[in-house]
């Protein structure tokens, strides 16, 4: 599971236990008491007392577990719909009304320059902490912005794959969520960026805006590379 480096915007207000609390949901879907407790490190006391008053906030609920579970059902945790509010968000409701605005009076094509514009912005600002990296610790340190940016990031080692080296990116959070669903776009130039900063070959197989519960890369190395 991978620890967030960057709890300060999720839930401000809460308690770091109760923000840990929200983080983990957020990865695992659902958990049980015993599991909570497990990561945490504390008791399942002290969970519960957290999770009770979440409960109350509107941001957790209880569950029949759905996933993988065999013999008698056993009640789980899981976070509400309600729970989107509390994560980061890289842009607010004010940047999907500009694109919307953008795309009603000058169209669609509008809407894909700016988005190719802030994609270029990225890519200057991700490209001076990747140029000097080999491959593996490009993925890894790709990982690590994105998860300063918010979205939960890791990134996973998988085997070789026609002798090139095959790794998958999963972002549990979308914090521009709101403007995907709207202008998809917005998921395109995304993986765009990837394929030029990394170059490789990126298939995006999940993804949050189209329902999914994370943002899923699978990244296949080419022989020569973009940086």
């Amino acid at each position: 599971m991978p620890i967030t480096r960057n709890l300060e915007n999720i839930a401000d207000g809460f308690s770091e236990p109760k923000k840990k609390l929200l983080y983990y949901l957020k990865v695992m879907q659902q958990a049980g008491l015993e599991e909570l407790a497990n990561v945490m490190k504390v008791s399942r006391m002290a969970v519960h007392k957290h999770l009770a008053l979440l409960q109350k906030r509107g941001l957790v609920e209880e569950a029949v577990e759905t996933r993988g579970h065999v013999g008698r059902p056993r009640m789980v945790y899981q976070l509400t719909s309600q729970s989107k509010a509390v994560f980061p968000k890289s842009y607010s409701a004010i940047a999907t009304h500009a694109l919307d605005f953008i795309e009603r009076n000058m169209g669609k094509e509008a809407v894909e320059k700016v988005l190719h514009e802030r994609q270029s912005e990225l890519f200057d600002q991700y490209y001076k902490r990747l140029k000097d990296l080999d491959f593996d610790k490009q993925i890894k340190e790709l990982a690590k912005i994105r998860d300063e940016e918010g979205y939960i990031a890791e990134s996973k080692k998988e085997s070789k794959s026609g002798g090139g080296r095959k790794y998958v990116l999963l972002e549990y959070n979308c914090p521009i969520i709101y403007i995907a669903e709207k202008h998809w776009e917005a998921c395109t130039t995304e993986t765009e960026l990837f394929e030029k900063l990394l170059g490789a070959n990126i298939e995006t197989t999940h993804r949050a805006a189209k329902g999914d519960s994370i943002c899923k890369f699978v990244i296949k190395e080419r022989k020569e590379g973009y940086l």
